[in-house]
């Protein structure tokens, strides 16, 4: 996995997968330093490379637990890391139907847990990667569902302005994506991260962030719950300029999403470029962003300009 990762932050650093994002990996470095050299880090240690899991993890489930947004909620979508363990188990327990990604979508798309389906005293243990195999039942990428909140972990994250870095490898940016393909999310759908306080930065800035880059709403901290004031466009899709055929090749979920975006007709969609609307924003020249439209019937597949070299996401 070291070697793997160490080659993700190379091909980045020298622009190979259109990231250019050596920036990004200071910040990361120092995160992870940060948490192993004052022993916030937890289990599996170290966290260099991970989405790091910390002391009073669980304390986020409950913080997100008292969301109106999370309480109104009937589907949830919770990434499989070890962090969110906690917020995984409090899904099960409120109820809710939840959402976990195969990891790093090596075998699959989705699994779904349904709570009524498990026994309680058994939900810590469907939470986890054994756990969703005995107990989730796969979807495709045909499933007819509506995700009311999506939860992410992440290394750091801005609370000025809600963007957010991963542990480098874009599995969150994918699944976002293709969640946003088949229609179970939209540009409203609540984008919740469970973090400890100090991964938060003031060190990410918007112009810097790429299309495919997953901006959050609210941060769930042990000691706090932060309302992003400012938020930043959210991706639209999949941006397949932006994947490496390496990345492509190794993710048969995503070769099946192109394959039926090439057949779109027989999906019941067309596919079409649009041009990227101007939007002003304040104080500032009108910036670029991406437009989708997304409907229950047809979707508009929107190609990938590159704006962001430019003048990068609209700021607030």
């Amino acid at each position: 996995m070291a070697a793997h990762m160490k080659a993700v932050e190379e091909a980045e650093a020298r622009g190979a997968t259109g990231d250019r994002g050596a920036w990004k990996w200071k910040i990361r470095q120092r995160i992870w330093d940060y948490m192993e050299e004052n022993d916030i880090a937890a289990n599996p240690r170290p966290v260099h490379h991970r989405i790091p899991n910390f002391v009073q993890a669980e304390l986020t489930a409950k913080q997100v637990a008292m969301l109106p947004e999370f309480q109104a909620a009937k589907w949830v979508k919770v990434n499989p890391d070890r962090p969110q363990a906690e917020v995984r188990a409090t899904v099960l327990r409120a109820g809710k139907m939840l959402l976990v990604p195969q990891p790093r979508l090596r075998t699959g798309f989705f699994s779904v847990l349904d709570p009524s389906k498990i026994p309680a005293e058994k939900y810590g243990y469907a939470c986890t990667q054994a756990g969703v195999v005995a107990y989730g039942e796969p979807i495709e990428l045909e499933a007819d569902l509506k995700v009311d909140m999506v939860i992410i972990g992440s290394v750091a994250v801005n609370a000025a302005n809600g963007a957010r870095l991963g542990k480098g490898e874009g599995f969150a940016e994918l699944e976002y994506g293709m969640l946003r393909l088949m229609g179970a999310i939209t540009d409203d759908t609540p984008v919740v991260s469970c973090i400890h306080d100090c991964q938060l930065v003031d060190d990410i800035p918007s112009e810097k962030l790429l299309c495919h880059d997953v901006p959050v709403d609210i941060i769930c901290t042990p000691t706090r719950t932060i309302r992003v004031e400012c938020s930043l466009p959210k991706p639209t899709g999949i941006y397949w300029d932006k994947l490496s055929p390496q990345k492509l090749g190794s993710i048969l979920i995503l070769q099946k999403l192109k394959a039926k975006l090439e057949r779109a007709p027989r999906w019941g969609f067309q596919p079409v470029e649009r041009v990227v609307q101007t939007i002003p924003a304040p104080n500032t020249d009108a910036h670029l962003r991406c437009e989708s439209v997304l409907s229950a019937h047809s979707f508009v597949f929107v190609k990938h300009m590159d704006y962001f070299s430019s003048q990068g996401r609209s700021t607030c």
